[in-house]
């Protein structure tokens, strides 16, 4: 295999040529449901669908044509959400100029279908055919006609010179056509837009998706399914969260023995009884390096028979021993309260392992810090500080000393 047909993972800031699989995310910036509509049948989020708008199907004919322009660009998965699309892209040789131009031509693209949708939702097409939308433009500033002169005479009758736009086109509305006639409808007006309405006018229009799309490479072979999988449960994500809204808000200013902290999930588990840490110390993972097993196993043995006593555990869970016992905790469905080293952002939702216990209210997950977007890796620093705030929890909430 030649050197360039070989993986070649990418590290932020890099142009991002070589061979690679990439997770991008378009989102519409005030996360209106521009895209579809969420469908949950029976309240059954395991069912959770989403219908697209037009905007949303054409947003999709998108992503998919990115192969006609760039062929050694394959668009290997994508979810389409009310609000944003997930894809994953999968770069088979090397590019010339680097995924940043792929995605930001798809960009473009996409600003051009958003500003269309502005268009139709401020001068409603299914009355205006797209000639008229320049003329009813310029009502709200002066009469477009008096100030460039009569627009038909100009350039001739627009219904002549192609066609009756609504006989052509049908009605706009959504409801009365298929979700394939309306996207066409719309990628064709989007295709004439700028012309009709010229420049000023067309840029005054709401591009909807004004950021650019986030692009994540992937960097080792468990990413691929792992990305997938969280695509695809991004519908059934939604649908619990919204059917139980409290668990998964984000809740500021939690106060535990005079500390401040975010969270999500189920506050009430603060009014337990009792709390222990779970904290693998390292003498015990080097004694066990050594022979001496004994004492590693009976410490994590002692955090599963006391959550079974109903004990609530407080960790970071942060060592490959203490993710153990947060398995077991969550395959015997035991409440704990998990400490983060990061902040929540305002869509914050847990990660697979604990959203369903999320969902379930048996987690609570607090942090101490607010979102950090450049935040990688935990550090050691942080490692001690989390654990020290456990224990601190545990020992101070005994007394219910917190707001």
């Amino acid at each position: 295999m030649e050197e360039q047909e070989k993986w070649q993972w990418q590290e932020p800031g890099t142009t991002w040529k070589g061979v690679a699989l990439y997770h991008i995310t378009l989102t519409i910036t005030d996360r209106q449901p521009l895209l579809g509509m969420l469908d949950t049948p029976d309240h059954n989020p395991m069912m959770a669908r989403v219908r697209r708008t037009a905007l949303g199907n054409a947003l999709v004919d998108c992503l998919l044509s990115i192969p006609r322009y760039h062929p050694e660009v394959q668009v290997l998965h994508f979810c389409l959400m009310p609000d944003h699309l997930h894809a994953v892209l999968y770069v088979k040789r090397r590019m010339a100029t680097g995924i940043g131009t792929v995605v930001r031509g798809f960009w473009q693209a996409a600003k051009k279908l958003g500003r269309a949708n502005s268009a139709s939702a401020s001068f409603s097409p299914s009355s205006f055919a797209p000639n008229d939308i320049r003329g009813n433009h310029q009502e709200g500033r002066g009469n477009y006609q008096e100030g460039r002169g009569n627009y038909q005479e100009g350039r001739g009758n627009y219904q002549e010179g192609r066609g009756n736009h609504q006989e052509e086109r049908g009605k706009w509305q959504e409801g009365k056509d298929t979700l394939q006639e309306a996207t066409d409808r719309l990628e064709a007006f989007s295709a004439a837009l700028r012309e009709e309405m010229g420049d000023e006018a067309y840029y005054r229009l709401a591009p909807v998706f004004t950021e650019m799309p986030f692009i994540r490479p992937m960097g080792h072979n468990t990413q691929l399914p792992n990305t997938i999988r969280y695509i695809d449960m991004n519908p059934q994500r939604l649908a619990t969260k919204r059917m139980k809204p409290g668990l998964f808000r984000v809740q500021r200013g939690i106060t535990i023995g005079g500390r401040s902290y975010d969270g999500v999930g189920n506050a009430m588990l603060l009014m337990a009884d009792r709390f222990e840490p779970v904290h693998v110390r390292s003498t015990m993972v080097k004694a066990a390096e050594h022979g001496d097993t004994e004492t590693l196993r009976n410490y994590m043995n002692s955090r599963v028979l006391l959550a079974r006593q109903g004990v609530v555990m407080v960790s970071p869970f942060i060592s490959h021993q203490e993710k153990q016992v947060m398995e077991v905790l969550l395959h015997e469905q035991h409440p704990f309260v998990c400490l983060a080293d990061n902040g929540f952002r305002e869509y914050y939702k847990p990660i697979d392992s604990l959203f369903d216990a999320c969902a379930s209210g048996r987690v609570l997950i607090l942090s101490p810090w607010p979102y950090d977007a450049s935040k990688r890796h935990i550090s050691r620093a942080d490692c001690v500080a989390l654990n020290a705030m456990a224990e601190e929890i545990c020992y101070q909430i005994s007394d219910k000393a917190f707001g």
